[in-house]
């Protein structure tokens, strides 16, 4: 036997192999066989239908904080409900076009038809990706004191002090100017005497 004669046995033995074993992971992940692993996301015959007047978001967990949204739904739309969560306020159900091929809704936007379904627990939550840090300069430099300013104080006036006019300087004053004013009367009506005897 030949060099080339072996290498055509070689072949074709691992070739067998190879087909054989391609065939053992076909079967294994068969329709069937992928369907015993899905055991419980099987659909339970239940549907839900939305009664929201506007789209509603169909997000991969029952929580509008944690979860993200991976779809919607349009109003008097149909999808299969496989659970609901524990507080029975979002229906899990089956979303194709979510990673995981399920998607939750909240329970107020749909009614549910054709049975009971069971309590399904939620996934866990997603870790992000990256946790959101302040920087303190950053912060510090928007952290602004306000300046104490002192309120005005009331500061009463000084006591009024009234002038007395008490003495012996006032009353020759005032004796001064009676007379000049006495004075000034008499030589008008001087005056206006004249003045009236001169008309004659």
């Amino acid at each position: 036997m030949n060099v080339y004669a072996m290498k055509r046995i070689w072949f074709k033995s691992w070739l067998g192999v190879l087909t054989v074993a391609a065939l053992g992971v076909g079967t294994f992940f068969s329709p069937k066989q992928a369907g015993a692993y899905d055991e419980p996301l099987k659909q339970t015959g239940v549907i839900i239908t939305v009664t929201y007047s506007d789209p509603i978001n169909v997000r991969g967990g029952p929580s509008t904080i944690y979860y993200s949204i991976v779809g919607q739904l349009f109003p008097n739309e149909t999808a299969p409900a496989l659970g609901v969560s524990p507080k029975r306020e979002w229906v899990q159900i089956s979303y194709p076009a979510s990673p995981t091929g399920t998607g939750w809704v909240y329970a107020a936007y749909v009614t549910v038809s054709g049975g009971e379904l069971p309590i399904v627990e939620a996934p866990p939550t997603p870790t992000p990706l990256a946790t959101s840090t302040i920087d303190p300069t950053l912060a510090a430099a928007f952290h602004i004191q306000p300046t104490q300013t002192r309120l005005s104080t009331f500061t009463p006036p000084p006591p009024l002090t009234v002038p007395s006019f008490e003495g012996e300087g006032s009353a020759a004053t005032g004796n001064v100017l009676g007379f000049f004013i006495v004075g000034l009367g008499l030589v008008g009506g001087v005056g206006l005497l004249v003045s009236f005897l001169l008309r004659k």
